[in-house]
């Protein structure tokens, strides 16, 4: 059958790539994963279910054997059954474009790095593709697809902090529990209520982690920023000697959160509010930013501009995948060939262009969701909106909820967003104002962004270079 064959033409490809970054690629995050897998303290800092899922899995394969060969099958099945959906619809284009999307070096190359975006990209993309395998083709989803759909959904939800803002908005969307559109926002609203709720008694009871105060992190960032933009003498739960050491030391950026936690920086100034109660600190926030509504709400912007990599200078780190492994004594490396070497290069190129730029797939989601909500009584549209309400969803919580910008944490909504437009492509005239208005505001931050990577000064290239900086490079 055609639509069987191109399916799995294009997921033995992406196999076929992987054999070459054969066992995976392992950065920082990943050592310090596979160190709690060998038996170290199992803590909430990096997700406790993918150390639990890779200490269950761990003889089947050394190292990063079984927790690679989990991510790019998923990846690949993803990518396969949308590729075949389409093709058993006729949609021969849409497919062809869905495969050079699975083939993409920025996207590609991110995916053969064991880590937690990897995986929560692997996992959606096979709930995505099983979806769309029967919604496509106008068929009801069978209950096993559907208690496969929760299992995915369940996981990628587990595997980063923030992830339920993406993964609600898209099961209640893609499973058959949508209705009417205020009954799915209740659903939303209150899905992502309970599962910030009990994700704490998961990781804690269920997979027994221990805290590591990553809770503390994100009001500690907001906190300080807000402290060091307003006079000494306005309240603070910081001292006046931290508060001096945070601003002479400049260790509020925008980039990222980690010069206020570093030892050779400004961990001395953050130690103690890192030791409080996560929820006293949020009051603390909450007081701050009432009181300091532009100093809060400038860092919030700075921050979000950083991290969807729009109005900043050229060469800032974290986008491009590595084909390096991070220097281990833990026996942890990565395949090195003429052929993982191209694909960085290819990387790199992509990345520097708009396509690897968060921020234009972030506006194109928001002009297609309209489009999306015309159609949502259609397959495709369905499937479109279902994508697109995530992919803005979970953007949007980078706003409030986010302490870095890389690259890597934009995986998802960039490549919904992508899968969203090549769906809905049958429907899209290039024709009429607003077609016309569209393209003009993606022009202007495309524009905006250009003008901002040629004007200011290049970032430092390194993140040792980012973390002792004295500027924000935005």
């Amino acid at each position: 059958m055609p639509a069987i064959g191109a399916g799995g033409a294009v997921a033995l490809s992406i196999v076929a790539a992987a054999a070459c970054f054969w066992p995976g690629v392992p950065m920082y995050d990943t050592l310090a994963q596979y160190r709690q897998v060998l038996g170290g303290p199992v803590d909430d800092w990096h997700p406790p279910v993918m150390v639990r899922l890779w200490q269950l899995l761990h003889s089947l394969g050394p190292g990063t054997t079984p927790m690679f060969v989990l991510q790019v099958a998923l990846y690949a099945a993803g990518f396969g059954l949308i590729v075949a959906a389409l093709v058993r619809t006729g949609r021969w284009w849409a497919a062809i474009f869905v495969t050079l999307l699975a083939l993409s070096p920025l996207l590609l190359g991110w995916q053969m790095v064991v880590l937690k975006d990897s995986q929560m990209l692997g996992a959606l993309l096979a709930a995505v593709g099983l979806v769309a395998w029967f919604r496509l083709r106008c068929r009801a989803i069978p209950w096993p697809v559907i208690a496969a759909l929760v299992v995915l959904i369940a996981f990628a939800t587990l595997l980063r902090g923030n992830a339920v803002f993406a993964t609600v908005p898209l099961a209640v969307l893609l499973l058959p529990t949508r209705t009417k559109a205020p009954i799915s926002a209740v659903f939303m609203i209150a899905g992502t209520a309970a599962v910030v709720a009990i994700s704490p008694v998961i990781n804690h009871r269920l997979f027994r982690s221990g805290p590591s105060g990553i809770q503390n992190v994100q009001p500690v960032f907001d906190l300080a920023a807000i402290a060091s933009a307003t006079p000494h003498s306005a309240p603070s739960p910081f001292t006046v000697e931290e508060r001096a050491l945070i601003v002479s030391r400049h260790c509020v950026k925008a980039y990222f959160w980690d010069p206020l936690g570093d030892p050779d920086a400004c961990e001395d100034a953050t130690d103690r509010l890192m030791d409080e109660p996560a929820r006293q600190l949020w009051v603390d926030l909450a007081f701050a930013a009432a009181h300091h509504p532009v100093a809060y709400v400038s860092h919030r912007l700075a921050h979000w501009n950083s991290t969807e990599r729009w109005l900043v200078a050229g060469g800032l780190p974290d986008a491009e995948p590595p084909t390096d492994a991070e220097p281990n004594d833990l026996g942890l490396a990565a395949t090195e060939s003429d052929f993982t070497a191209s694909v960085q290069q290819w990387a790199d190129v992509e990345m520097a262009t708009p396509l690897g730029w968060p921020i234009v797939w972030t506006v194109l989601a928001l002009l297609l969701l309209p489009v999306a909500w015309h159609r949502r009584s259609d397959a495709a549209g369905s499937l479109a909106f279902a994508l697109l309400a995530s992919a803005v969803a979970l953007e949007a919580s980078f706003l409030v909820i986010s302490i870095a910008s890389d690259l890597r944490y934009h995986l998802w909504p960039m490549t919904a967003s992508c899968l969203a437009l090549i769906v809905l492509s049958d429907g899209i005239r290039p024709i009429g104002w607003k077609r016309a208005v569209g393209a003009a505001a993606v022009a202007a931050v495309i524009f905006g962004g250009v003008f901002a990577r040629a004007s200011l000064p290049p970032a430092p290239d390194s993140y040792e270079g980012m973390l002792h900086a004295q500027g924000n490079w935005l």
